[in-house]
């Protein structure tokens, strides 16, 4: 069974004098079980739009989704969803324990459960000193954490994620990548949205690009970034100046070892001259073009 299925899914907004305004448009994707995607657009591209749409928070003006076969009208549908909106606001005069408790206690978890969990979580999340101070006092990267605290607790198989790396330092947003990729390892769905490609590129399996309400293109992340090889650096030990100077020598002369560039085209025949006349690899480094390179390409032109 998929983890979500989304078909068709369209919203239309009334602006200002009654302007209509189409958010989203024919939306169609297949997110597997088990699966990292990453939902990748500029600001205002329809991302946070589909999410609410998944988790019922707006109605669809055409279209359908579903969460593990359970069509997203059914409010059962979300019991076994970890969600993280865009702009997380809770009660203020909560502490981080006690909102924790109250989000696992809607999900009728029994009270050993919820009390191991909950520990397990604000651990985790670097709260645990702090979890008994309301969280008006929380910096915005402490409130971020708490809303991905209540995200976990309850240990669903689907996370819907909306910008969960936002307001995070690099501390915070390596944790959460962590927690991602612990996920994963766990068989469990995570789906989120960004637009800092390095959050995809690190952690996903597929990769969603959207902008203006519609789906550009869905690629396999490792797929991208192969196909975005430009050429090798190559650094080699003992090899004849002749040779070196059949290709783009890199770096300083003093260095105990060359380092050349070799194009996609050449390498083949690169490894094969040099081994030939008995020089020694010491290294090889891909040069590619990173996802933000494929983003901007497919924002900009629409292709890949």
């Amino acid at each position: 069974m998929n983890a979500i299925e989304i078909t068709g899914l369209c919203k239309q907004f009334t602006g200002k004098r009654m302007t209509k305004v189409d958010a989203l448009k024919g939306l169609d994707l297949t997110i597997a079980a088990g699966e990292i995607f990453g939902f990748l657009g500029p600001n205002g591209a329809g991302k946070s739009t589909t999410i609410k749409l998944v988790m019922g928070l707006l109605r669809p003006t055409s279209g359908t989704a579903k969460i593990m076969g359970m069509d997203v009208g059914q409010a059962e549908s979300r019991r076994n969803v970890g969600y993280l909106p865009e702009n997380p606001a809770f009660y203020d005069y909560l502490s981080a324990e006690e909102y924790v408790a109250f989000v696992g206690s809607q999900f009728r978890m029994e009270k050993a459960l919820l009390a191991r969990r909950s520990e397990e979580v604000l651990t985790r999340l670097d709260l645990w000193e702090a979890r008994k101070r309301p969280m008006r006092g929380y910096s915005k990267g402490m409130v971020q954490r708490v809303g991905l605290a209540q995200a976990l607790i309850h240990d669903p198989d689907v996370y819907i994620l909306d910008e969960p790396m936002s307001g995070l330092d690099p501390i915070g947003r390596a944790l959460v990548k962590e927690i991602i990729l612990d996920l994963k390892k766990r068989g469990k769905c995570v789906f989120f949205s960004t637009h800092i490609t390095d959050d995809v590129e690190k952690v996903c399996d597929r990769v969603g690009i959207i902008a203006n309400g519609v789906l550009k293109s869905v690629h396999a992340v490792d797929e991208l970034l192969q196909h975005g090889i430009e050429g090798y650096y190559v650094q080699v030990a003992n090899c004849p100046d002749d040779l070196i100077c059949e290709y783009a020598k890199q770096g300083n002369n003093s260095m105990p070892v060359d380092q050349i560039f070799v194009s996609r085209q050449q390498y083949q025949e690169c490894m094969e001259k040099l081994f030939a006349v008995g020089s020694s690899v010491v290294f090889i480094e891909p040069k590619r073009k990173n996802l933000e390179a494929f983003f901007l390409d497919v924002v900009a032109n629409n292709k890949l």
